[in-house]
C-alpha cells in the first residue's frame, strides 16, 4: 500500500500515520534508505539483536555456539533477508 507524500526544501518527508501505526514506527526510529533502481526503499531499524533469538533454530546437541559463530550466522541471516525483501519489492507491480 502506497501513499503521496511531499518532500520539504530541507530534504524531509512525512510517513503517513498508517505506515507509521503499521510499522510500529516512533519519533526516534532509525531509518535506513537505499535506492534500488532509482526508487527509494526505506527499512526501518527498530529491532535489537535480542529481537532475533532463536530465528535461527535451536544449536545442535552437543555443539556450542561462539559469538563470533553467532553474529556470523545472524548478518548471513541478515543479508539473505535483505535480498529477499530487494527482490520481492522489485517484483511488485507499480
Amino acid at each position: 500500500m502506497g501513499a503521496f507524500t511531499t518532500m520539504t526544501s530541507k530534504g524531509q518527508v512525512t510517513i503517513p500515520k498508517d505506515m507509521r501505526d503499521r510499522l510500529n514506527l516512533t519519533a526516534g526510529t532509525r531509518l535506513y534508505m537505499t535506492e534500488v533502481e532509482g526508487k527509494i526503499v526505506a527499512m526501518p531499524k527498530n529491532k535489537k539483536i535480542s529481537d532475533l533469538f532463536g530465528i535461527l533454530g535451536d544449536i545442535p546437541k552437543g555443539m556450542s555456539l561462539s559469538k563470533e559463530s553467532a553474529r556470523q550466522s545472524i548478518m548471513d541471516y541478515l543479508v539473505e533477508d535483505d535480498e529477499r525483501i530487494k527482490r520481492e519489492w522489485l517484483e511488485t507491480p507499480t
